[in-house]
């Protein structure tokens, strides 16, 4: 087994091009729409965005990055690149807490230093226009039902993760492609209401990028995309433990 500093930098790196491509084809996105509608402001969170097939663009870039580092880095790390699914393993006992705690810190600095780099690539339309691709509730959703279809969503991910990565006798060489497509779905259908994070790091890099560049400032909403994916990823790994347990 690799080192805990090289597995850390593993899920650093892997949480950064998360960010840069994932979350970067949603401030992309948004900087088309506004190029097409310059009377709209969508400079605050892609839950505003609306239209099914932009976030199938979105969840699809999502998807094919997470494959691309589940292939490249999950030898290496297990490619968890999102601190649901690390604290979702270390409750069900796969993972010890010195580690979990060092996941999820190079995870969040990874998104960070992802979201810099995308605003560093595209300049500061990236920030004022796109918000970095910064999650938010779509308007007209209330705290309580972002927590929960964040949750709902991650449950699914989860539940797929444990059943094509965790369990021992899952498929082998399928990982990557089912945990990325997944991801591309739970984007798909559930964006328009929250913003389909489904990823502390995720959500935190584009919103740390965001308050450092003069960027929207969704901070009140930062608890939704800690509290939703963690209870989510919890319970889909306890559940998964409980139907196929012996």
């Amino acid at each position: 087994m690799a080192s805990l500093t090289s597995r850390s930098i593993a899920e650093g790196v892997g949480t950064l091009l998360l960010v840069y491509f994932g979350a970067g084809a949603a401030a992309i996105t948004l900087m088309i729409a506004a190029g097409t509608k310059p009377s709209t402001t969508f400079n605050i969170g892609i839950g505003q965005l609306g239209g099914l097939a932009d976030w199938f663009a979105i969840g699809i870039s999502f998807g094919i990055v997470i494959a691309a580092v589940i292939y490249a880095l999950g030898r290496v790390s297990g490619a968890h690149i999102n601190p649901a699914v690390t604290i979702a393993l270390f409750v069900t006992k796969r993972f010890p807490a010195t580690d979990t705690a060092a996941y999820v810190v190079a995870q969040c600095i990874g998104a960070a230093i992802g979201s810099l780099l995308f605003f560093l690539t595209v300049g500061l339309n990236a920030v004022t226009i796109g918000g970095l691709g910064a999650t938010a509730p779509f308007p007209g959703i209330g705290y309580g039902q972002a927590i929960l279809v964040e949750a709902i969503a991650t449950f699914v991910l989860m539940l797929v993760i444990m059943g094509v990565a965790v369990d021992r006798q899952a498929p082998q060489g399928f990982a990557g492609l089912i945990i990325g497509l997944t991801v591309a779905g739970m984007i798909t259908a559930t964006g328009n209401i929250a913003g389909a994070s489904l990823n502390p790091a995720r959500t935190f890099g584009p919103y740390i990028g965001d308050w450092l560049l003069g960027g929207p400032n969704l901070w009140v909403f930062f608890p939704i995309y800690i509290i939703g994916p963690v209870i989510g990823a919890i319970l889909a790994a306890v559940f998964y433990d409980r139907i196929t347990a012996e």
